[in-house]
């Protein structure tokens, strides 16, 4: 048993190594650490091609069209104007609250379908408006923005992240996963609206250089906010009616029409049509861009989600369950260690979704060892990892340069600020998950 443990520590450590020093591309890492870990195992090679086919296929199986229609429902939303309409809705909405909650509620929602960073890019020219506008120091806004788009990326589907996390963990009640993630997820969005609001009161404005107007030529045909909200409310409801089944009699008429209507592929595929209607002109050229570039963004997640799971499967040859009672005390760590894990490849690698995709298939394996077998207890380790993600978003990662650049931030300043603002709500968010948990583990 020891042996296996050192093996897979080994193996985390290669991909630390592999993603943050030598750069090499996720896929290369993953494909290569199950190759290691097998070798080490001393798993027979055409067995271990086996597997590893196996468990690429079974994830791509179960999520692939999930991650697809998200994607698309993301693209088709970003080049609708949908995005902003939300945007601004919400700020109608949310005037008599302080500017950067506001800022982070409009992070909460947009960032559920569009990924973080394209969001940030999208919302950042708004957010400078609205900075000269109200004379409020970008900075903090810039933080509640940042920080109001990430704690839903990590920890809502239909983000791929938690999606993929979902299928490694061979989680059933996606709808639940929705609801717990995006509780916690606000709470995460007002610790972030909050430190951006202490920013605002920290800093002085400082009138910013004149640039160049920006036209969005979508402005000035925006989608109104109830349509637009649409493609992420609808597969929502359509899932939680699905939930809402279970308890309904076999016999009702229909009920299998209803059963396929509400599964999580066919909500998202409804959304997608949603999102598709978004525009009433050139909608043939709208809906094939959307697709299109949905799939560009759709394919390096599934190749490295597939071979996430590939990993979960060599993992799943260790029989670790027959050595649960010599270590029963690691149910004691419950879910400090996909915390733990997640935030070590989050912050060495940088990217969040394959800290999410790594950690969920390497602890898999061990959640009747750390208690959370069950479908609740399958949640709060996603909930955990997800978090574990979130800290720290800094140099190595993408979206840290995204904010930077975008925002004018100077590097210096974005430690202070970005940086410190996902590692407070990192340690925030496993504190609330921690207290969610021991409450849920004693009722």
């Amino acid at each position: 048993m020891i042996f296996s443990l050192l093996c897979i520590l080994i193996t985390i450590l290669w991909i630390v190594l592999g993603t943050s020093m030598t750069k090499l591309h996720p896929f290369l890492v993953l494909f290569s650490a199950a190759l290691v870990l097998a070798l080490l195992l001393g798993l027979p090679p055409v067995e271990t091609l086996d597997i590893i086919k196996n468990g690429f296929g079974n994830i791509i199986e179960k999520i692939g069209l999930l991650i697809l229609f998200g994607t698309i429902i993301g693209v088709a939303m970003e080049q609708s104007g949908a995005t902003l309409s939300i945007a601004q809705g919400i700020l109608k909405k949310m005037n008599r609250l302080p500017l950067p909650y506001a800022i982070s509620s409009i992070g909460y929602l947009v960032s559920i379908p569009v990924f973080c960073d394209a969001a940030f890019v999208i919302l950042s020219h708004l957010n400078k408006t609205l900075s000269k506008q109200t004379k409020t120091p970008l900075v903090g806004l810039t933080v509640a923005l940042s920080t109001g788009l990430f704690a839903p990326h990590v920890l809502v589907p239909p983000t791929p992240g938690p999606l993929a996390a979902a299928a490694n963990l061979e989680l059933e009640n996606l709808f639940l996963l929705i609801m717990v993630g995006a509780i916690i997820a606000f709470i995460l969005i007002l610790v972030g609206g909050a430190y951006g609001h202490y920013l605002t009161k920290k800093n002085k404005y400082e009138a910013q250089h004149e640039e160049k107007h920006y036209k969005d030529s979508l402005s000035a045909n925006l989608p109104k906010f109830t349509k637009a909200i649409l493609p992420i409310l609808v597969p929502i409801l359509m899932m939680c009616v699905g939930t809402l089944l279970k308890f309904a009699p076999s016999e009702f008429p229909g009920i299998e029409y209803f059963y396929f209507l509400t599964k999580p592929t066919t909500a998202l595929g409804v959304g997608m049509v949603f999102a598709f209607s978004l525009v009433h002109t050139g909608r043939k050229d709208f809906l094939n861009t959307a697709v299109t570039n949905g799939i560009k963004q759709a394919a390096p997640i599934l190749i490295i989600t597939g071979m996430g799971g590939a990993l979960g499967t060599i993992i799943q040859t260790i029989p670790l369950k027959s050595y649960a009672e010599s270590i029963s005390t690691l149910e004691n760590l419950g879910i400090l260690i996909p915390f733990l894990i997640a935030a070590l490849l989050k912050t060495a690698q940088g990217s969040s979704t394959v800290a999410i995709i790594t950690t969920s298939s390497l602890i898999f394996p061990l959640l009747p060892l750390l208690g959370l077998d069950s479908e609740m207890g399958k949640i709060w380790a996603i909930m955990a990892l997800g978090v574990g993600s979130m800290t720290v978003s800094h140099a190595n990662d993408s979206y840290f340069w995204i904010v930077t650049q975008m925002s004018g931030m100077d590097i210096k300043t974005a430690y202070k600020t970005h940086t410190l603002g996902t590692l407070i709500q990192g340690s925030v968010g496993l504190l609330v998950v921690w207290i969610s948990y021991w409450v849920w583990s004693v009722i």
